[in-house]
């Protein structure tokens, strides 16, 4: 590529030390998780029915909670795997990881589960854990939006600790480069192809105004197509997000998705190659530099459907594997999600 020349060759050597040195993390971090699919057969046989018709009414009241209790699974399989420690509340002896700044402003739906985990609780006490509970919603929230079918396999434990300090730097955040993003999906042992597919749950997902200010009033008019029907969109987020924050107008939000906002498709990837992507870090991986092997997945997401939703649901299976060792060794079934038994 005759771009890449004008990058020194140490800069790249240092790019790929960046990646080994995650790779390496990765392989000592990750580990086969004792997950299956049969795991609360016997103890707890209706769970998935219960969490269905729960999750079904959660969705239907508004299909942005969809959004809300995906966002909840991956910000919690981010922070020491997905053990339910971003549902955790704050307590004299514990600080949890719901004001973190990755998490303060975009976590919501925390009612949500404590809805469904009460119901479960009812048909089987002390048995199902908040991390199963929260892993099984996301897949069905999915499904009630339009998205596809995966099985989930089961069996985690929820932590009795939390890491705000990982929070705020697992998590991607809405400005943060094409490379520092990729590496930190290779650091939980998920692919570049696992990151592109995982990100297009943006097509369900909201953003805040001071998350997409800099892309509105920075390269979002380069990078879009010149229409009538893109200039009109830029024309609203502008309105409702003005170049100076601070104020309430900080908290107003837009979908990722200004076409088809409350239906799980690829229309997000085909906003990126028309440029519209809203947030920065979501449209990089479309018109970086660097997104060699991004943009050709974007491209193929976004004129293949049943491939995108085939790679969504592999890769959310390998999200949710990532557990926390520790948590089957200290862990519990929390009576509560927000707290740890006493």
């Amino acid at each position: 590529m005759a771009h890449c020349s004008l990058f020194p060759k140490s800069y790249f050597l240092h790019v790929v030390l960046i990646m080994f040195t995650f790779l390496v993390a990765t392989r000592l971090y990750a580990s086969e998780p004792p997950l299956t699919l049969d795991y609360y057969a016997s103890t707890c046989p209706t769970v998935f029915d219960v969490i269905r018709k729960e999750t079904e009414c959660a969705v239907l009241s508004d299909p942005r909670n969809a959004a809300m209790i995906v966002r909840l699974h991956f910000h919690d399989c981010f922070v020491q795997g997905c053990d339910a420690s971003n549902l955790l509340d704050d307590t004299v002896t514990l600080k949890g990881e719901k004001k973190a700044a990755t998490n303060i402003h975009s976590l919501k739906g925390f009612e949500l589960i404590d809805q469904i985990k009460n119901m479960v609780e009812s048909e089987c006490p002390g048995i199902v854990s908040c991390a199963d509970i929260l892993t099984i919603a996301a897949r069905d929230a999915v499904i009630l939006v339009g998205g596809p079918y995966w099985d989930v396999p089961v069996g985690r434990k929820d932590s009795v600790t939390a890491n705000i300090d990982l929070a705020n730097t697992n998590l991607p955040t809405p400005d943060e480069s094409l490379l520092s993003i990729i590496s930190k999906f290779l650091y939980q042992g998920l692919s570049v192809t696992d990151m592109v597919a995982l990100i297009g749950a943006h097509t369900i997902g909201m953003a805040r105004c001071q998350s997409f200010r800099s892309r509105i009033y920075g390269d979002y008019g380069f990078t879009s197509v010149k229409n009538p029907v893109s200039e009109s969109q830029l024309s609203n987020l502008r309105s409702m997000c003005p170049p100076i924050g601070g104020g309430r107008t900080d908290n107003n939000i837009s979908a990722m998705d200004y076409v088809t906002p409350n239906l799980f498709d690829n229309s997000f990837y085909q906003l990126l190659l028309n440029g519209e992507g809203l947030l920065n870090s979501d449209q990089e991986m479309y018109s970086s530099v660097f997104g060699i092997q991004t943009r050709e997945l974007v491209k193929k997401y976004a004129t293949d459907p049943l491939d995108f939703f085939r790679q969504f649901s592999e890769s959310m299976v390998k999200m949710g594997n990532i557990t926390n060792s520790e948590s089957f060794v200290t862990g519990e079934v929390r009576k509560n999600c927000r707290f740890v038994n006493t």
